[in-house]
């Protein structure tokens, strides 16, 4: 099991940027790939991006693409969540999960950190 704890959240204006931050320890061996994931209060849990620790290939939902970008530096077992042009409709709670093999399901989750865009 992987454990992750996300830093890096907080309260900004619409059209600002954060950087979350997403750090893994225990079994980072066993992480294949990292996504980052939000929910707002109400509302599902929706996918924002993911990344391979191999390689580096990134995937993008939508709602993201071309705002955020997600990057890792593996030798600080560390990935990062760069959101600009920030909206209110992004205001949730962010978190990092680990995916153990392509296919698989997100086993290993991060306690969150607060997004709130004001307007």
């Amino acid at each position: 099991q992987v454990q992750l704890v996300e830093s890096g959240g907080g309260l900004v204006q619409a059209g600002g940027s954060l950087r979350l931050s997403c750090a893994a320890s225990g079994r980072t061996f066993s992480s294949y790939a990292m996504g980052w994931f939000r929910q707002a209060p109400g509302k599902e849990r929706e996918f924002v991006a993911a990344i391979f620790w191999s390689g580096g290939s990134t995937y993008y939902a939508d709602s993201a693409k071309g705002r955020f970008t997600i990057s890792r530096d593996n030798a600080k077992n560390t990935v990062y969540l760069q959101m600009n042009s920030l909206k209110p409709e992004d205001t949730a709670v962010y978190y990092c999960a680990s995916q153990g093999s392509e296919g698989a399901g997100y086993d290993s989750w991060g306690q969150g950190t607060q997004v709130t865009v004001s307007s």
